[in-house]
């Protein structure tokens, strides 16, 4: 019987090429956006599922609302870790990362050092922690000495090639020497931190102990059956017994006044697996996805196989009249309703399948233009797991049951009388159902347009707001740090190349980065309510010029004043926030250590700086201090030249001449600020990938549609004509049914696009407006699309002979 099924239809899906092409193109098409998707969907959420205890580790956040700062961190303060594993036997263990910005590392011996940008310290506890096999060294004893450091198998192949590192000897920016005591393997690249270099974490130079300064990723791995909400109401004691005496003695209040005033500090946990797209704390050890992609792609997968199913059923459906004769012969000659249900459903499962063989061929050709859109390294490999292997198998059966039902029952359902005589209409534009599925396929089109829309202009509008400093023709030359006391005289050295207006050296950039805040006072008022934290950035003289800042009060730093030694320029935020509309020449304190209230430092305010964005548009502008002190991250040159590739190399030639042996690495200041909003792009740009992938399948059922009714109304069309019908008529007679539907289509998606995409928005602090011509114009690329494939195939039937269409009559 299933064999009969399948050979006959197969007869039929020859017999009808053209639909049949029409609908496996438009099946593979939306099987093949589905399998992506999913593959998408599949690796965001395997993130750091790789750990054995993955569903035991938890990492400690950092809740604190002060001096007009209210933060949610991923940072922890540095002894909570071992004191939650001392007093608490819930803990199993703990393991602390500090990351330090980047390193220049080399080999002892080697004459140069390579730029490393995963270094991060880490207790000897790691290894107990996360899943990270050793291919040599002991795990237990790989880092519990100072100054030793296990490494990643492909930093091991970077700088030993193929000899042996195992203790042998890394130099970490020219001066600190660490033995290498342990190899483990490249981390995953599903991980939500990446690592190349772990130096013991005895080895970081830190001020132990302190309570108020959160500047450490903690995690800890709780023991088997500990419920981690319960476990975080332990932190309440926690905070009373070893917070509030260092917040007493720092700012001289209580715990219950302190938060009596509005302010608020408070740990919380976050489960491991949560991290990569849950996450949306302060101080992350890497940039993390975010849920809201997860469940955007997930429907756009699902919409997109629906629009492709519909396709199926409107078709199917369509040319029921085509098929009413044979289940009227079918049902004579003895064929019961559910073998012609069995029958149709077989036709509907093996052009699924067909479809689905056609799908990996796109999957296949196609998944290196994804992960290119996508950032990822999804591979057609995935799919011969046996997981995957049983959705390639049940995915196109349900596809093909799911599409092939309505048609199925609908056929089926023909009486043989009424069939044989003539008297079944199955008009295509008097199915309900139909005009719903076309309405429902263009709905989530101008969803998808609307959407993309709307991305789009929120990067424009990203990339071309004044972000109060002057971003462009602004060159950064990385770790300025590593040319030691010559780092000036590159600096004037560089200066004195034609194009080269101004140039400054300082570790700190107005480009998102971990930085803490300290709290300041002004004179004589050192209680809460007048502290306000912000944070201080070490600059130079040259600073404020070089980046084209522009200043609101008061004065730049001037090598003309001695005393600018001890002044500080203030953003207006922070000037806003100590509560003065003239600070100029006031002094403002700092606590320069919060366990000591005697370590104060005095800054005396020489001008406000207008605010300037240095944190990404999600956030509000927050208080900042800038102070003229020796950091020497990078330097930054402002360049007027035309021939950018030609000062670059003179610029390089000139850090050769004074330090020959250190890489010389650089990056322009606006893409620095423009990849801080790659994940936009890369939203934006696949979502306009799909919604094309969209429209193009809905047309494709469209134009099946249009040329299946103008094959049913071919005589009418002719009679029409040899009464005198223009084109026009009878292209509009055509056309005007489904252009209504659109037009539903675009009223009804208008409202859920506006919802959808104003919840995106509400994750920018600074974002467009969304107005009403965006609608219109998704409606009219809708509407102008509709009528391309609708009107190619009308005027196709408005322009047939009258005489052909008649001469059987």
């Amino acid at each position: 019987m299933f064999r009969n099924y399948v050979k006959i239809a197969w007869r039929n899906l020859r017999k009808q090429r053209g639909l049949t092409f029409i609908n496996i193109a438009g099946l593979a098409m939306g099987l093949a956006c589905c399998l992506l998707i999913m593959l998408y969907v599949a690796d965001e959420l395997s993130y750091d599922r790789y750990n054995a205890k993955a569903d035991r580790i938890y990492r400690i956040h950092t809740d604190v609302k002060f001096g007009g700062n209210d933060s949610k961190s991923a940072v922890s303060a540095d002894p909570i870790g071992p004191m939650l594993k001392q007093d608490y036997p819930q803990v199993e263990q703990f393991v602390r990362l500090h990351q330090r910005g980047t390193w220049l590392v080399k080999r002892v011996g080697s004459a140069n050092s390579l730029r490393e940008e995963n270094v991060t310290f880490a207790d000897s506890t790691l290894f107990d922690v996360f899943t990270l096999p050793l291919v040599a060294g002991d795990p237990k004893r790989a880092l519990t000495q100072p100054n030793t450091v296990v490494i990643s198998e492909s930093a091991a192949k970077r700088h030993f090639g193929n000899q042996n590192p195992m203790g042998q000897i890394l130099t970490f920016d020219r001066d600190q020497n660490y033995k290498v005591t342990g190899v483990m393997r490249d981390m995953p690249v599903n991980s939500h931190f990446h690592s190349d270099f772990f130096p013991a974490m005895l080895s970081d130079d830190y001020q132990w102990g302190q309570w108020l300064s959160n500047n450490h990723h903690t995690y800890i791995v709780l023991r088997e059956g500990t419920d981690y909400r319960q476990f975080e109401k332990n932190f309440d004691a926690v905070i009373e017994k070893y917070v509030g005496p260092q917040a007493l003695q720092f700012i001289g209040v209580t715990l219950a006044k302190f938060r009596q005033a509005g302010n608020r500090f408070e740990f919380s946990l976050m489960p491991l697996t949560d991290i990569h797209l849950h996450s949306k704390e302060t101080i992350q050890l890497a940039p993390n996805s975010d849920i809201q992609y997860v469940y955007i792609f997930s429907a756009v997968g699902l919409f997109i196989l629906l629009i492709a199913g519909i396709n199926f059923m409107n078709l199917a459906t369509a040319r029921s009249a085509n098929r009413a004769k044979e289940v009227g012969v079918r049902k004579v000659l003895g064929s019961e309703r559910h073998q012609l249900i069995g029958q149709f459903m077989a036709e509907s499962v093996l052009m699924t399948g067909l479809a689905m063989g056609l799908a990996l061929l796109i999957v296949a050709v196609s998944i290196p233009f994804f992960n290119t859109l996508a950032a990822k390294e999804l591979s057609i490999r995935s799919l011969l797991s046996p997981y995957w292997l049983l959705v390639l198998v049940a995915l196109p059966i349900a596809v093909g049951l799911l599409a092939g039902s309505y048609p199925a029952i609908f056929l089926s359902s023909f009486k043989p009388i009424s069939v044989l005589k003539g008297k079944v209409n199955v008009s295509v534009n008097r199915s309900g159902l139909r005009s719903g599925l076309v309405v429902f396929q263009f709905m989530m089109s101008v969803v998808l347009i609307v959407g993309t829309i709307i991305v789009y202009r929120q990067i424009i509008y990203i990339q071309s707001k004044n972000l109060g400093f002057k971003r462009d023709q602004v060159l950064t030359v990385n770790d300025v740090y590593a040319l030691g006391k010559q780092a000036e005289t590159f600096k004037q050295e560089a200066l004195r190349l034609p194009g080269v207006v101004s140039g400054s050296i300082s570790g700190y950039l107005p480009t998102p980065s971990n930085r803490s805040g300290n709290s300041f006072f002004p004179e004589g008022k050192i209680d809460q309510k007048n502290a306000v934290s912000m944070q201080v950035w070490g600059i130079d003289h040259d600073y404020v010029k070089t980046l084209g800042m522009t200043m609101g009060q008061g004065r730049d730093f001037s090598r003309n004043f001695g005393s600018d030694s001890s002044g500080v320029i203030l953003n207006e935020t922070a000037a806003k926030l100590l509560g003065s509309s003239n600070l100029i020449g006031k002094r403002i304190l700092q606590f320069t250590n919060p366990q000591e209230k005697t370590s104060i430092k005095t800054y005396t305010v020489i001008g406000v700086v207008k605010n300037f964005h240095f944190e990404s548009l999600r956030h509000t502008i927050g208080a900042l201090a800038m102070v003229l002190d020796a950091n020497s991250g990078a330097a930054s040159f402002r360049m007027s030249s035309t021939n950018l590739p030609a000062l670059i190399g003179q610029i390089e030639t000139k850090w050769k001449q004074v330090a020959p042996d250190q890489p010389f690495s650089y990056a322009f200041l606006e893409d620095s600020f423009d990849a801080m909003y790659r994940a936009e792009q890369r939203i934006g740009t696949i979502a306009l990938t799909f919604a094309v992938l969209a429209i193009m399948i809905a047309c494709l059922g469209l134009f099946g549609l249009v040329t299946f009714m103008a094959e049913q109304r071919t005589k009418e069309i002719g009679v029409r004509k040899v009464l005198g019908a223009s084109v026009t008529s009878i292209v509009t007679l055509l056309s005007k049914d489904f252009l209504k539907l659109v037009f539903i289509a675009i009223l009804i998606a208008s409202p859920i696009a506006w919802f959808a995409m104003n919840r995106w928005l509400q994750d920018f602090a600074y974002k467009i407006d969304i107005e009403w011509w965006m609608f219109a114009l998704a409606g009219l690329l809708a509407v102008g699309i509709a009528l391309l494939t609708v009107g190619f195939q009308s005027i196709k039937a408005a322009l047939m002979n009258p005489v052909k269409s008649l001469k059987s009559e």
